[in-house]
């Protein structure tokens, strides 16, 4: 039973083939842009690698730059085919290759569906890596001479600017932890003393946060220390003041950044996505319909064009029985070859050792 079978004439073959050598085009600007994506995306996350946890993530973009060059290398074939397909002595060529191809083209959309589901899908492991990443940020903002640690205090004072956040959820973050550094700590000041010794861990802690935290465009100068104490600034109120800090963490904001930049990928990816699997569909339609026409060795007259040969069960049962051939043939068992040879050689030798017959 043919599946889906369509006649073409001489004229709708060439527009078949017109048709999706443009289409195969298009597919390779947007797999050129979906690997540009990709790319960006990557550089961007490895840009605020200090402050995640986990690299996870990074799968996103991995596989959009892969997706993104395999639909670039698969479409490019596809328009040499449609090219060469009205061509009695050029389109054999393709035959075999075609083969791989649509394997190929059917595995490149499954891939672009699995990144529009991980997008959405990794949104919370996201969250947990930069709440944890954060965390540690701050944790160690203070070890400007510890190797490896740096640049941390650049990292996270450019990144509460850039991103207009404060703390890891909110700035209430930077009371817990000793963001300042020892070296720059006065012990012989009174009240250094007393809040160290006020800590069971003997942190000097603050209820005040960096330079980075304050918001530009409040009008009023902006308050860093003392931000609990209401009789600490005249006109200032603790629970309703804006405090003129960013109110927004810097998880939130890293989340709504990167899962803005991931979804915007959407769009582009499903349209790759329909587009090839219309190159599929019309390959398959001008492979069986030339195909066809060379077996009647007719260039000018009709021939069918199909999806499958055969009904879906009876199509799966023959893929079936060619894997296996080729895994037969491909598998070579070391032992029975050795044993085969073994034979080979005790038989040459019992010829050997037999007696000529007298004549």
């Amino acid at each position: 039973m043919v599946l889906l079978k369509i006649k073409f004439t001489q004229q709708r073959r060439v527009h078949l083939a017109q048709g999706l050598w443009l289409l195969s085009w298009t597919a390779v600007i947007w797999g050129a842009i979906i690997f540009c994506l990709g790319v960006y995306l990557k550089m961007e996350l490895l840009r605020r690698d200090e402050v995640m946890d986990n690299t996870e993530i990074h799968v996103v973009p991995n596989i959009l730059i892969i997706v993104g060059l395999a639909s670039i290398g698969t479409n490019w074939v596809a328009s040499c085919v449609c090219q060469d397909s009205l061509d009695a002595t050029r389109f054999p060529r393709w035959k075999v290759l075609l083969l791989g191809w649509f394997p190929v083209a059917a595995v490149l959309c499954c891939l672009l569906i699995s990144v529009v589901v991980l997008s959405f899908a990794l949104q919370g492991r996201l969250e947990e890596s930069l709440k944890v990443g954060l965390r540690n940020g701050i944790r160690f903002y203070k070890d400007t001479d510890v190797p490896g640690r740096c640049y941390q205090k650049e990292t996270i004072d450019r990144l509460q600017m850039e991103f207009r956040c404060c703390g890891n959820n909110n700035f209430k973050d930077w009371f817990e932890v000793q963001w300042v550094s020892s070296r720059y700590l006065n012990f012989t000041s009174k009240d250094v003393k007393d809040r160290i010794r006020s800590n069971v861990d003997g942190r000097y802690l603050l209820d005040g946060v960096p330079f980075s935290c304050c918001n530009p465009s409040s009008p009023r100068p902006c308050l860093r220390y003392t931000l609990t104490d209401n009789n600490a600034h005249f006109n200032y109120e603790y629970q309703s003041e804006e405090l003129n800090l960013y109110s927004r963490g810097c998880r939130q904001a890293l989340t709504d950044y990167y899962m803005e930049l991931m979804n915007s990928t959407g769009p582009g990816v499903l349209s790759v996505i329909l587009i090839q699997m219309s190159v599929i569909l019309g390959m398959r339609y001008l492979q069986t319909a030339v195909e066809g026409i060379m077996a009647l060795e007719d260039p000018e007259g009709e021939s069918d064009g199909f999806l499958l040969e055969k009904g879906v069960k009876e199509t799966m049962e023959d893929l079936k029985v060619k894997a296996l051939i080729m895994l037969q043939f491909w598998l070579v068992d070391p032992i029975a070859s050795e044993g085969s040879s073994e034979d080979a050689d005790l038989e040459k030798a019992e010829k050997e050792a037999s007696p000529t017959p007298a004549s």
